[in-house]
């Protein structure tokens, strides 16, 4: 055997060590891979029971709460709505005991007044006296008028009887 041949033998078993070292290697990831894998494996199993509690809990329990928030609402709703009834009841009837006041206090007034002022009973008394006494003054000026005109009436006729006599 010569030297090329050792030395490609010694190549070779150093080769084979580094494969045997690499196999070794291997050997022993493989060997930590199979915990990891069981640890990966009971994770997920942990994980895949957690979400199925979940959703068996948590799902209806959201429900739960949803419902209990929309019932919420709708009594917030409607204890609004029946501060709004009261406050419009309160307000209108407060409302309808001052029109009422008012009403009444008016009515009385009116129910105690005159069916025509003693104010105005006096104005229209006052005019009519200034009626009738212009009125009248009218009439014994129209009499006189009247008595005036007669007088020359006559005078007038008995002036055209004497021009008549003339002319025959």
């Amino acid at each position: 055997m010569d030297f090329q041949e050792v030395n490609d033998l010694t190549q070779f078993a150093d080769r084979l060590e580094k494969r045997v070292h690499d196999l070794k290697l291997s050997r022993q990831i493989t060997i930590q891979q199979a915990p990891q894998i069981r640890l990966i494996q009971n994770t997920n199993q942990v994980l895949a029971e957690k979400i199925q509690s979940s959703i068996m809990t948590a799902i209806p329990l959201w429900k739960n709460q949803v419902a209990i928030a929309l019932t919420l609402l709708r009594q917030q709703q409607a204890a609004e709505a029946q501060r709004q009834v009261s406050e419009t009841t309160n307000e209108l009837l407060k409302r309808n005991a001052d029109m009422l006041k008012t009403n009444a206090i008016e009515t009385a007034r009116e129910n105690e007044r005159g069916i025509v002022d003693i104010e105005t009973l006096k104005e229209t008394q006052s005019s009519l006296i200034e009626t009738l006494q212009e009125t009248l003054k009218i009439q014994q000026e129209g009499r006189a008028k009247r008595a005036v005109a007669e007088k020359e009436l006559v005078s007038m006729e008995q002036e055209l009887k004497d021009r008549l006599l003339e002319l025959k």
